[in-house]
């Protein structure tokens, strides 16, 4: 269902906590969900769509919990679609698409996390069928792992080199610099990250994101009520779907499902790369935005390490400012999974209210893209467009 600029994104907020040890997970969630239907003028009593990933505690998905602890007797549609990092991403696509086909006129997509100070749900299950093979006999056993397999392969393939990736934290360090809640706020440099502990080759400290506890929330609502809110809203334009499997081990590691989900948010859209003022892309460790960029079409497939340099990134003159918060390897990373914290910096941009050392002086469309699960394996990937609502 096409439903470019119809549903509208009228709210959005971000927990100003990194570290929350006093605080429950579902209290999280509470807070970020009153910030975003506060900042869309609305109250909890207008929601009538919930959407959430596996992050929400309890029953069903998390969601039948945390209606009931939120108090939301109004509900019509909810969705726990579960992607990782890609989840709030696909959740704003799909309460675009319930809002366009009439089955809720406000949803509210919340997540929450408290991997540094908690316990984080959502991470058992049962056992994949490729643990036995992957995992026992070859020794792949968390994402850094498998991120570093594909950041050593695209420097086999392209030249690639560490100080490219190291530019990629630099530009995000610099933009955490301005942002008063971010993680880590010290601006380093190439050789800064260069320096950092090897955590696996060739992936340093320097080119991992943090870990933090909090969360965000973000308002998407039916024209006829964002009309009547006095507050400016961003119009959805453009959304792509897609995952990436490995084809019985016939896999290439350069590459993710953006190179699938990109293509269908842009011709959604009717715009191209050359359009895009601003980018929020997923950043778990610097590899991963380096190749997102390439798949997305922003430059040719290997190029991406000579397109991140020389300050390519940092706002708000770079040639494509990117995740001005400090994005998650710098700002916030909240559950492990920073696609809602992507969607609320591309708001802050669109309606110009980011940091004033971060803000660009005329954005009017804006790329999000979510990553979920191995970069260059099994992962799942979400593209959004975003624009000004006067553009």
């Amino acid at each position: 269902m096409n439903t470019r600029g119809k549903p509208l994104i009228v709210g959005a907020y971000e927990h100003p906590g990194r570290e929350l040890p006093d605080k429950s997970l579902a209290q999280i969630h509470a807070e970020v969900a009153l910030g975003a239907v506060a900042d869309a003028g609305l109250t909890l009593d207008d929601v009538d769509g919930f959407f959430c990933g596996h992050d929400a505690p309890g029953y069903g998905g998390g969601w039948i919990s945390m209606a009931d602890y939120l108090g939301l007797r109004n509900l019509t549609y909810m969705d726990s679609t579960e992607s990782g990092g890609a989840s709030p991403i696909y959740h704003v696509s799909h309460a675009a698409a319930a809002i366009a086909a009439g089955k809720c006129k406000v949803a509210l997509v919340a997540l929450a996390g408290k991997p540094r100070t908690g316990i984080q749900p959502g991470g058992g299950g049962p056992v994949p069928p490729e643990e036995s093979f992957e995992g026992r006999m070859f020794g792949v056993t968390g994402l850094v792992s498998s991120y570093a397999l594909s950041a050593k392969r695209h420097m086999y393939e392209y030249g690639t080199t560490s100080e490219q990736l190291a530019e990629i934290k630099v530009a995000a360090t610099i933009h955490a610099s301005h942002n008063p809640n971010a993680f880590l706020r010290k601006v380093l440099t190439v050789e800064d990250v260069i320096a950092s502990p090897m955590i696996a080759d060739p992936l340093r400290r320097g080119d991992c994101c943090v870990v933090t506890d909090g969360g965000g929330a973000v308002i998407v609502a039916a024209p006829e009520v964002a009309r009547d809110l006095g507050r400016r809203s961003v119009k959805i334009l453009g959304q792509g779907e897609s995952g990436k499997l490995v084809n019985g081990g016939r896999i290439d590691l350069t590459y993710t499902a953006a190179v699938w989900s990109g293509p269908r948010a842009f011709e959604e859209a009717g715009v191209t790369q050359r359009d895009i003022d601003y980018v929020s892309v997923y950043d778990s460790f610097t590899i991963t935005v380096l190749e997102i960029l390439e798949d997305l079409g922003f430059c040719e497939k290997g190029q991406g390490g000579n397109f991140v340099s020389d300050g390519a990134l940092v706002a708000p003159h770079g040639r494509l400012p990117f995740n001005t918060d400090g994005g998650g390897l710098s700002n916030n990373h909240p559950g492990h999974r920073g696609g809602i914290t992507k969607i609320i910096e591309a708001v802050r941009q669109l309606r110009g209210e980011a940091n004033p050392g971060v803000q660009l002086d005329d954005c009017e469309l804006a790329l999000v893209h979510g990553n979920g699960g191995d970069l260059g394996t099994r992962m799942r990937a979400a593209t959004m467009i975003l624009g000004r609502e006067d553009a």
